[in-house]
């Protein structure tokens, strides 16, 4: 039996998080997502949302979450834990977790983040928790697309392709 992989003690419940929050160096980047298939453009989101701090924090959407944000019935594609480990195997993520409402708005003001980062379809103004984490002297950051890429488009031309033989 081979041990679990070290990446796997990234994942943390969410009411682990302050314990595990106060041991992680600041400032504090805190973002969220589906990030159901992880693509070109999830990656350097993330490397460079960690670029603005010490420490990231992902919240991922929960499969419910998901679903209620309207993406279609059959998504997300992956499990929550499935996206969990995926996202915890980068290196740029110090700490992935979950939140079961709609929004994250409960987790960032359990953990106090110093910035808080969404992409480039947000305007700063318009990022749940912003005005919250600018009022305790932090920043919020809309990250521009480097690599324009959508799990909705990609799940979309897998289908018109159909099956293949391949």
């Amino acid at each position: 039996m081979h041990p679990a992989p070290s990446f796997e003690h990234k994942i943390c419940a969410p009411h682990e998080l302050p314990a595990r929050v106060a041991r992680l160096a600041r400032p504090l980047v805190f973002t969220n997502g589906v990030f159901d298939i992880l693509h070109r453009g999830h990656v350097t989101y993330l490397a460079q949302a960690r670029s603005l701090g010490a420490s990231l924090i992902v919240a991922l959407n929960s499969d419910t979450s998901v679903k209620r944000l309207g993406k279609g019935p059959d998504r997300p594609i992956n499990t929550l834990d499935d996206r969990l480990a995926v996202v915890a195997a980068l290196s740029a993520v110090d700490v992935v977790t979950w939140f079961e409402e709609d929004t994250p708005l409960n987790l960032i003001l359990a953990l106090r983040p110093d910035v808080l980062v969404k992409g480039g379809d947000w305007k700063p103004e318009a990022i749940v928790g912003a005005k919250e984490v600018l009022g305790w002297g932090g920043a919020a950051h809309s990250i521009p697309f480097e690599h324009p890429r959508s799990t909705t488009a990609l799940i979309n031309r897998v289908r018109k392709q159909g099956p293949s033989s391949g």
